[in-house]
């Protein structure tokens, strides 16, 4: 009885529908505004002003199951746990807080965004089913804040417009032939091709010195120098005249 009692409580409130529907930032100073698996969000400030008692939380679903989510879905369980999404889970609830984080205020200075699937370190702790973890795929996705008070939903924004994430490429799918991809090569071999030719320049330069040089050697004749022949005068060795008898 107790639990058809919870179901009846929100729709006989009813649930306050806010004029606002998150978006991707535009902060300029801000890079990677969707990468493979993560996106950015703008902070829903003074959305929630009215609701200082609830707890607000993100809720990501895929495009084709956020008219289907059920508000009264209670987050850290199995049926809204991240380690379930995509399937059999359609739409999980993460990054909670309360309206003091959501002030109206911005300080100058501040970055106020939120980063979905940022944390890698819970993707597979089946004790953190909040986790706000690397989304599994491109999607499309989209998002909305739900303001709980209790396990009662009090407010909710509309949903965004679908969130497509980047696609990273197989290396298979990467040509290698397309001139766009290869403009390092082109630079490499640019600088080669003038490395060459300055050596080539280099060798032809040298190669005509050498033949300058060997040629002008064959035409020049040094004079022989004369030989000089010492002339010695030889002792005549004259006959003794015989001996007088």
């Amino acid at each position: 009885m107790l639990p058809l009692l919870l179901l009846l409580v929100p729709a006989a409130h009813g649930i306050a529908r806010l004029a606002y529907t998150p978006a991707l930032t535009k902060e300029p100073s801000l890079g990677g505004q969707k990468t493979a698996s993560t996106f950015v969000l703008d902070q829903p400030r003074c959305v929630f002003d009215k609701y200082g008692n609830a707890d607000i939380w993100l809720v990501v679903a895929l495009d084709s199951a956020a008219s289907t989510f059920n508000n009264t879905e209670r987050p850290g369980t199995p049926e809204t746990a991240f380690q379930n999404f995509p399937d059999p889970v359609h739409a999980y609830m993460t990054l909670n807080t309360t309206l003091i984080n959501y002030p109206c205020s911005n300080p100058a200075g501040d970055i106020t965004v939120l980063r979905v699937g940022s944390e890698t370190s819970c993707a597979q702790d089946v004790t953190r089913p909040t986790c706000n973890g690397p989304l599994p795929g491109p999607g499309p996705y989209r998002v909305k804040f739900l303001a709980l008070e209790g396990s009662v939903p009090v407010a909710e924004t509309g949903w965004s417009l679908p969130i497509t994430l980047k696609e990273a490429k197989s290396p298979d799918t990467i040509s290698t032939t397309r001139s766009g991809h290869s403009a390092g090569m082109i630079a490499i071999t640019t600088i080669l091709s003038i490395l060459f030719a300055i050596l080539l320049a280099g060798l032809v330069a040298m190669l005509v010195f050498w033949s300058s040089d060997s040629c002008s050697g064959s035409s020049t004749f040094s004079k022989p120098e004369s030989v000089t022949v010492r002339r010695y005068n030889t002792h005549h060795v004259y006959d003794q005249p015989a001996a007088r008898l």
